[in-house]
């Protein structure tokens, strides 16, 4: 019997007794890319963990960096508030003085 094996079911499983591995005609030859070396992979590999060992410090740097914005602008709000409350006490005692001064005058 001269019938050819499949993937699935090969002839025998004996790699000695398999027929060598040919390649095909529309794939010229020497067409296999070269061996690349995988230090540049490794590296990069390094570079991309150190890099999410170092997420949870930059998200911590940018959140305290969005306390201190929220902080400042909270403390210039309150000195505001302050301003605007002793501009008003301030203008209550200059119109109690020109009134006090308009009752001295009138009388």
């Amino acid at each position: 019997m001269n019938a050819s094996g499949t993937i699935d079911r090969p002839l025998t499983h004996d790699p000695q007794k398999q027929a060598p591995m040919t390649s095909s005609a529309h794939e010229p030859s020497g067409s296999a890319t070269p061996d690349v070396s995988i230090s540049g992979a490794n590296r990069s590999r390094q570079n991309r963990t150190r890099e999410m060992q170092l997420i949870p410090e930059a998200l911590a740097r940018a959140h305290m960096h969005d306390r201190r914005r929220e902080a400042e602008a909270e403390r210039q709000a309150v000195r505001l508030v302050a301003a605007r409350r002793m501009q008003r006490r301030a203008e209550r005692v200059s119109l109690r003085a020109r009134r006090a001064l308009a009752m001295a005058v009138m009388h």
